[in-house]
C-alpha cells in the first residue's frame, strides 16, 4: 500500500478513535450516574434500573473493544504491516479497509473465523 493511501487510512482511525474514545467516556458517565442513589424502592424500578445498568456497561465494554482494535490497527501501520492479513498475509482488499479500517483479515478469513466460531457456539450449547 502507498504511503498516500496509509495516510488516508490513519486520518480515518485516528478519526474513528476519537469518536469511539469519547463514546466510552459518555458511557462511563452514564453508568456512575446510574449507580447514584436517587431513592427507588419499588422492585421493578430497581430491576429496570439493574437492566439498564448492564445495558450501559455491555455498551461501554463494546466501545472500549473498538477503542482497542483501532489501537492494534495504528499499531500495525507503525510495524507496516497494516493492510496484511493477520491469518494468511495477503492484502486486504482496499474496499475492506475503507468500510472497517481496523479490519484484521480479509474477508474470506473473516468468514471462515466467524463461521469457526459459531460452530464452536453450537457445540457449546449441546
Amino acid at each position: 500500500m502507498n504511503k498516500e493511501r496509509l495516510k488516508h487510512f490513519r486520518s480515518l482511525l485516528e478519526e474513528q478513535l476519537r469518536q469511539h474514545d469519547g463514546q466510552v467516556r459518555d458511557k462511563q458517565e452514564e453508568a456512575r450516574e446510574m449507580n447514584a442513589d436517587d431513592g427507588v424502592k419499588d422492585s421493578v424500578d430497581m430491576s429496570l434500573q439493574d437492566v439498564n445498568r448492564e445495558l450501559a456497561f455491555r455498551l461501554g465494554e463494546r466501545e472500549s473493544q473498538t477503542v482497542a482494535d483501532i489501537d492494534e490497527a495504528l499499531r500495525r501501520m507503525d510495524e507496516g504491516t497494516y493492510g496484511n492479513c493477520e491469518r494468511c498475509g495477503k492484502p486486504i482488499d482496499e474496499r475492506r479497509l475503507e468500510a472497517i479500517p481496523s479490519a484484521r483479515f480479509d474477508a474470506a478469513c473473516q468468514s471462515e473465523a466467524e463461521t469457526r466460531q459459531g460452530l464452536d457456539a453450537d457445540i457449546a450449547t449441546l
